[in-house]
């Protein structure tokens, strides 16, 4: 969507800081010895505190309140009984919609540890995204987000995934543009414009970049088994820097 008015701006911060304020609960709460599924209902219970719902299963009737990926699976991951050791890898994504409006965001962790490579990953993920936040603006390619991700990314000798992509958001979970892609598209000639209502996410992983469907028919891993992380937010673009939402 793109914002046209202060109130779709302020109803979409609502949401923004409700799906942001979820997840810093699940990143705090999460420890080892707990279920990813204990660790769905701790978001779910905010949300709906918030009068929020889940996303993913309001548009696609996914089975949890939020997605925990346990590397390496890298998203989509079903919230279930697996017991969360020392060490994992975990990628939480929180989507939620009040009042008509959607947000989205997430953010990758290692579980009571922080081993040097995957701190490593993590940071170079989060310096991913803030670069192209920067480069978010009214008048850009589509396609220089891509480009920007993929040169961050080799700039600190990781790939990105290129089968999974940032989005619009807004009134649905899922609008135009689809396929913002996390490489360089040169056929790609759609342009940002101010108001447009975005979801960031760039993927970044130490092996070849591509993923595969587990068995449950919605967690993507990496082909190779390989560490990747993602991080997230969802922005509104403007001429200057992005208005973020979450």
């Amino acid at each position: 969507m793109t914002v046209e008015t202060d109130e779709e701006l302020k109803r979409l911060q609502a949401i923004g800081r409700i799906c942001a304020a979820a997840l810093r609960k699940m990143l705090a709460a999460a420890a080892p010895g707990m279920t990813t599924r204990e660790l769905d209902e701790i978001g779910r219970s905010y949300l709906e505190s918030q009068g929020a719902q889940s996303a993913p299963e309001v548009m696609y009737q996914f089975p949890g309140a939020t997605c925990i990926s346990v590397a390496p699976v890298i998203a989509h991951g079903v919230p279930g009984k697996y017991v969360l050791q020392r060490g994992d890898l975990i990628h939480i994504d929180v989507s939620a919609e009040k009042d008509g409006y959607f947000a989205d965001t997430g953010a990758s962790m290692q579980v009571a540890e922080g081993s040097k490579e995957v701190t490593a990953l993590l940071d170079a993920t989060k310096a991913t995204l803030k670069k192209t936040l920067a480069a978010a603006k009214a008048g850009t390619l589509i396609s220089e987000l891509g480009r920007t991700m993929q040169s961050e990314a080799h700039k600190r000798g990781y790939n990105t995934i290129a089968q999974l992509a940032s989005h619009g958001i807004g009134r649905k979970l899922h609008e135009y543009p689809s396929d913002v892609l996390n490489v360089p598209n040169p056929r790609d000639k759609r342009v940002l414009t101010e108001g447009l209502v975005l979801a960031l996410e760039p993927f970044l992983t130490a092996g070849s970049g591509r993923i595969t469907e587990e068995r449950d028919g919605w967690s993507l891993r990496t082909t190779d088994r390989s560490i990747a992380a993602q991080f997230e937010h969802t922005i509104v673009v403007t001429q200057g820097k992005p208005i973020i939402l979450t």
